[in-house]
């Protein structure tokens, strides 16, 4: 509080918000000190809720903001202290990514009543602050889907400018300046992370399995039937029976009745017939229930060279959907179906939701890895996620490159920014280079005084691990 009273002395105009009733004794206490007269706001805590994941935040029981009481009661106080002219801004917000507009409308109702009611009481504000909460439409299903929203930018400023405007009209007040604080909508689409596939495992073969033989267990046997057999007619029925013989399969291994080649076998039998069951399901009217998973458990798992925890974590923490695709091949048609996993030893380290025309899907379109550079991107990460992101497993910033588009449709490269380096992110967590190198050193020393290392190896290990520390704490290729 002190520190934005004494800015004014350099000219500025900071507003003090008070978001808690006992905040106000300790403005006017430090402004008596300082003898400055200070420019106050007040943020209302509105009885109407929000929409979207963080619904349950708002409304009366919200942490933040003050009730209608405890305004009436500001505004007394600060008449009593002969500071009611130092009121000048109104602010509300109802919350993050906001999805229905109804949410808005409602809030934007009640808060102009708000202000209109402190003109009535005595005060003068003429600023109103609606906040943030504008969405971003992450999946472009324009609805009031959690990673959507049901309006346009358009639309949300016509309501804010309406309501505020009708209220005031209507009371006789004048109209105030407003503000917005909706960041997410400003800096969502500035941003886009760009990871390179390390590796794929895949379930599926491309390559149909080899028939089974008369000298093959009756296992074995059982499951090449099935793989023939498989039609839309007796699709579930397969799938049952296919279930049934794994389980046998896997209690006659444990039992010592079927050796590993043979086991290995069953697998390879296995995932084939799955494929073959999806291959059929996906050409169905109605998929039954029990088939509905086949999709998600046949996905390859491509290795992306990121960190979900540093670069993404709102889809980690709160599942949040951000559009994902290859961003080049795309003249060629996706054959395969997969989910990422990142670097760290994370189980939770994944992407494993995507965007889908009506709902979430459990698997993305993908080309088949051939282990040249295979480049992923994942958009609209712009707000809260570098701020975000954390150093789990100790992977630090990745790089950045600031992109400027130029009116001609041409664009240029402004900065390149470097991520963290190993030793970077060793000193975060008090590991400090020189230590560090100095105690390789003197162990490197030892080996060679008991013979157990060369001059020439003792040279090349002190020189790699010292280049190891300059690193990139991503992957690179040749690494």
């Amino acid at each position: 509080v002190e520190l934005a009273l004494l800015a004014q002395k350099l000219g500025r105009t900071p507003i003090v918000v008070i978001d808690r009733f006992h905040e106000i004794d300790l403005v006017i206490k430090t402004a008596r000190e300082l003898g400055i007269r200070p420019h106050l706001g007040v943020r209302v805590r509105l009885a109407t809720k929000g929409a979207g994941k963080w619904v349950e935040s708002t409304g009366d029981r919200s942490k933040f903001g003050l009730s209608a009481l405890e305004i009436v009661n500001a505004v007394e106080r600060l008449r009593a202290e002969d500071m009611l002219d130092c009121l000048e801004l109104l602010h509300f917000h109802i919350g993050s990514q906001i999805t229905a507009i109804r949410a808005h409308k409602d809030a934007l109702a009640e808060a102009s009543r708000v202000f209109v009611g402190l003109h009535q009481m005595g005060a003068a504000p003429s600023i109103i602050d609606v906040g943030g909460g504008l969405g971003v439409d992450y999946d472009g299903s324009s609805t009031n889907f959690h990673s959507s929203k049901n309006y346009s930018t358009q639309e949300y400023a016509n309501d804010v400018v309406a309501f505020i405007q009708e209220a005031c009209d209507e009371a006789g007040v004048p109209h105030p300046d407003i503000v917005t604080e909706a960041g997410r909508a400003m800096v969502a689409h500035h941003s886009v992370l760009v990871f390179d596939v390390l590796g794929v495992n895949e379930v599926r073969s491309s390559e149909p399995p080899s028939p089974a033989s008369e000298d093959d267990h009756k296992v074995l046997q059982e499951l090449s039937e099935i793989w023939s057999g498989i039609s839309q007619k007796n699709v579930q029925e397969s799938y049952h029976d296919l279930l049934q013989l794994k389980e046998e399969a896997s209690t006659l291994f444990s039992l010592g009745y079927l050796d590993l080649r043979a086991r290995a076998r069953v697998e390879r039998l296995f995932w084939a017939c799955c494929e073959k069951i999806l291959r059929v399901v996906r050409e169905l009217p109605y998929v039954p229930e029990d088939l509905e998973d086949l999709e998600k458990g046949l996905a390859d798992t491509y290795y992306g060279n990121l960190s979900v925890f540093q670069s993404a974590p709102d889809h980690w923490a709160v599942k949040q959907l951000f559009p994902v695709m290859p961003i080049h091949r795309l003249d060629e048609k996706p054959t395969r179906r997969g989910v990422f996993a990142d670097l760290t030893c994370d189980s939770d380290g994944k992407i494993d939701q995507f965007i889908d025309q009506r709902d979430v899907k459990d698997v993305l379109e993908l080309h088949a890895f051939t282990g040249a550079p295979y480049y992923i991107g994942m958009f609209l990460v712009g707000a809260y996620q570098e701020i975000l992101g954390d150093l789990h497993n100790l992977f630090g910033d990745t790089d950045a490159v600031h992109v400027r588009l130029d009116d001609d449709g041409t664009y240029s490269v402004d900065h390149v920014v470097e991520g963290d380096a190993v030793d970077d992110v060793l000193h975060y967590v008090q590991y400090e280079r020189r230590a560090l190198i100095e105690k390789v050193r003197r162990t490197i020393e030892d080996a060679l005084r008991e013979g157990r290392i060369s001059l020439e190896e003792s040279a090349r290990l002190r020189r790699r691990y010292q280049q190891g520390l300059e690193e990139y704490t991503y992957l690179s290729r040749g690494d």
